[in-house]
């Protein structure tokens, strides 16, 4: 169908699509780990029945089971050979059925994109455009990109299914979160509007919270929609999970009811998703047909905070990383400028799943305002299912916050604590802000272990049950005064430090100084588990610039010049070299790597994170 047919048609009458394919083959059955796309091919009548069964219910628009029937979903079960057959066969069973009219399914490639995630633009359109070339040529009459999340890849997909098949029509829709935002952080408003900037025939949303959160969803997109069709397949209530599946609660009624109001809202493609059968679809259809709506829409949910996270006596995990002599891999991340955590959450989660151990979480690094340490630390632990470090600057805190601040961060959960001074605010955005410290960064490691560890304040007073801090501090092992960062790391540890956190290293002889050193000035080995910072180069200018104007950061002359030889592809010999740091560090007994990525590309960290792991 091209792309004036679409709107010829949906100008005539409400066009009702069928259900949630995906979900109901599940739940029939197939293994929640499974590909239910190779149903298809295997069990084309059981898709055949399914899609059948909804074309009986009412269902117009018959949408393919080809959800995730792209490359790079397919690849995990040694799939990705077969993207044109899945989908022919995807569309085969559909039309076989008899749609009127036959939608292919496109869902997200379930990988995010640089820089949150490791896959590149190019080779998401890529995938997209594999998939949506197999769908034209089995004939769907239009594409149905659904359960989006990320604007970029909708961009990328959409200009896919331009370059696959330029006269089909396309439909996008997102899928939303509780807060009524897709799950990097886009509002409806957003959504809508940059759609239908990049030519969308179709907009909308499916599957998220279930059909209340659909209809606010649509009452948000109509105003900046410039009278671009709006879809609303909602799924059928929020997922819950009972007895090992997923289960949703809405009823047929309920469901088909929302769905006129959607109608009467402006939406003029109605359905379902993850949980509506055909007995939902029965249930639109009737409804449609006698206008039926006997409710109020349901207000905006307000965003309530969820209950603390209660403290433990328990090791962290990183603690017991580094007690068991396992080499540790932390990540440095920086909060966002903004109120919106969906993207920081999607690069800790990519960190995760690469195998790191840790996020650090600066706190305002280089001077420069960002949402507070300790609510990024929060946030992450929760939603990304990875442990955070809170760094903890003295500079531009009286003694009074500091100590309030911590028992905060301790009662949100957060243990792992880096102490340091801060970077001074003359360098960043107020340089005119006060720059006071009350306290040395010795004195908070002192405050920490002997007071609040111990269940007292500075002045002594009980604060109650002893907070459970494993605290961290700073070194440097380039430093010039190497004699003076020594006599400030013996302080450091015989205040309490339990890891030390380095400045970059790029030579693991600075390292042999700084130990051998401190065993001169101490008369004792440093048995303080070090992580030593490793900061993956991107460029010969970038390396040129951190040897010149990063204090504590020193770059051999071998490196330098390997930056400067690398050519159009600096990335790989940054990689490289970092990789071969890495091993000689662990070599030369560093307990792990606090790795700093720089410019926000977690994905060149994840890279470098995964390579470690194998």
């Amino acid at each position: 169908m091209d792309r004036t047919s679409l709107i010829r048609t949906l100008a005539d009458d409400v066009l009702l699509a069928d259900g949630g394919t995906g979900a109901a083959l599940l739940a029939a059955g197939m293994p929640a780990s499974g590909c239910v796309e190779v149903l298809n091919t295997q069990e084309p009548h059981r898709v055949e029945d399914l899609h059948g069964a909804f074309v009986e219910a009412g269902a117009r628009l018959v949408i393919t089971n080809t959800f995730g029937a792209n490359r790079v979903r397919l690849a995990p079960h040694g799939l990705g050979s077969r993207v044109a057959e899945l989908n022919e066969a995807g569309v085969l069973a559909a039309r076989r059925a008899g749609a009127h009219l036959v939608g292919g399914s496109m869902g997200p490639l379930g990988i995010r994109l640089a820089p949150y995630g490791r896959l590149s633009p190019d080779e998401a359109f890529d995938a997209y455009r594999e998939q949506a070339a197999s769908l034209a040529s089995a004939g769907v009459d239009l594409f149905v990109i659904e359960t989006q999340s990320d604007l970029r890849e909708m961009e990328r997909a959409l200009a896919a299914t331009r370059a696959a098949a330029p006269d089909l029509a396309v439909l996008i829709s997102a899928t939303f979160t509780r807060d009524d935002r897709t799950p990097l952080g886009s509002t409806p408003e957003q959504v809508a509007t940059r759609l239908v900037e990049l030519g969308a025939d179709a907009i909308g949303v499916n599957c998220g919270e279930g059909p209340a959160q659909m209809l606010r969803v649509v009452q948000a997109m109509v105003p900046v929609a410039e009278g671009t069709p709006l879809a609303a397949r909602p799924n059928a209530g929020g997922p819950a999970r009972a007895a090992g599946r997923v289960v949703y609660p809405a009823t047929p009624s309920y469901v088909a009811e929302h769905a006129v109001a959607a109608v009467a809202e402006g939406a003029t493609i109605v359905g379902g998703c993850c949980g509506t059968g055909p007995e939902h679809t029965t249930a639109i259809a009737l409804a449609l047909r006698d206008g039926r709506a006997s409710f109020p829409p349901e207000p905006r949910a307000s965003h309530r905070l969820r209950r603390p996270i209660s403290a433990s006596v328990a090791p962290t995990a990183l603690q017991r990383a580094l007690g068991d002599r396992r080499f540790v891999i932390a990540v440095e991340m920086e909060p966002p400028r903004s109120t919106s955590v969906a993207m920081l959450v999607a690069a800790a989660g990519t960190l995760r799943e690469a195998g790191a151990d840790v996020v650090d979480v600066a706190d305002s690094p280089m001077a420069k305002m960002r949402m507070s340490a300790w609510a990024a630390c929060r946030t992450i632990q929760e939603e990304a299912g990875i442990e955070t470090v809170l760094h903890f600057p003295t500079r531009g805190r009286n003694l009074l916050r500091l100590q309030g601040d911590l028992l905060g961060a301790h009662a949100l959960g957060i243990r792992n604590v880096f102490v340091c001074v801060g970077d001074p605010v003359a360098i960043g955005e107020y340089p005119h802000s006060l720059n006071d410290v009350d306290v040395t960064a010795t004195g908070m490691l002192e405050l920490v272990t002997s007071g609040f560890n111990e269940g007292r304040d500075r002045l002594g007073s009980t604060i109650g049950e002893p907070t459970s801090f494993f605290v961290g501090a700073a070194v440097s092992p380039a430093a010039i005064a190497l004699d003076r960062e020594v006599r400030l790391l013996q302080r450091k540890v015989d205040a309490g430090a339990s890891f030390l956190l380095s400045q970059p290293v790029f030579d693991v002889a600075r390292l042999r100084e700084l130990r051998g050193a401190y065993l001169r000035t101490t008369g004792r080995e440093l048995d303080v588990p070090l992580v030593a910072g490793v900061l993956p180069l991107v460029s010969a200018r970038h390396a040129v610039f951190l040897h010149n104007e990063v204090p504590g950061v020193a770059i051999p002359d071998d490196v330098l010049s390997r930056m400067e030889a690398a050519g159009e592809d600096p990335w790989r010999v940054g990689r490289a070299i970092a990789l071969e740091l890495i091993d000689d560090l662990r070599a030369e007994g560093a307990a792990g790597i606090y790795l700093m990525p720089q410019f926000g590309r977690y994905d060149m960290a994840a890279d470098i994170v995964e390579a470690v792991r194998a």
